[in-house]
């Protein structure tokens, strides 16, 4: 594994603690993270009061790449509603008692954060 693939997944590994301390302290119940389906990862699973919550964590530590929010193409936006069907339909969750939350992390050069802003119902199911 490359210095560039590690330094991704550091990335991300921050930016979804980040995020989880960010939803807890919101009242959030987290029930896992780097949660693996058959078709992919969700990296959180989180409960709302009684609405099961998908959340997909974009993390930059600068503009080079975009913004994270940019990073949600219309194709990200489909494989989340499937990856969230998928396990609505594996733990019998009615269909309508969930929802795909996107939580965007941006920081500093220094790691300090920049930005933090957690965007409800993002992802239409």
């Amino acid at each position: 594994m490359g210095s560039k693939s590690g330094d991704r997944k550091a990335l991300g590994a921050l930016g979804e603690q980040i995020a989880v301390d960010h939803l807890c302290k919101r009242g959030l119940r987290v029930l896992g993270r780097n949660v693996r389906t058959r078709l992919g990862e969700i990296d959180i699973v989180a409960k709302d009061a009684e609405t099961l919550v998908f959340v997909e964590v974009r993390t930059r530590r600068s503009g080079a790449f975009g913004t994270p929010e940019e990073s949600i193409t219309r194709a990200k936006r489909q494989k989340l509603v499937h990856l969230a069907e998928e396990y609505v339909q594996a733990c019998s969750v009615p269909l309508t008692d969930y929802r795909i939350d996107v939580v965007l992390v941006e920081l500093l050069p220094s790691g300090a954060l920049r930005r933090l802003e957690w965007i409800g119902n993002a992802v239409e199911a």
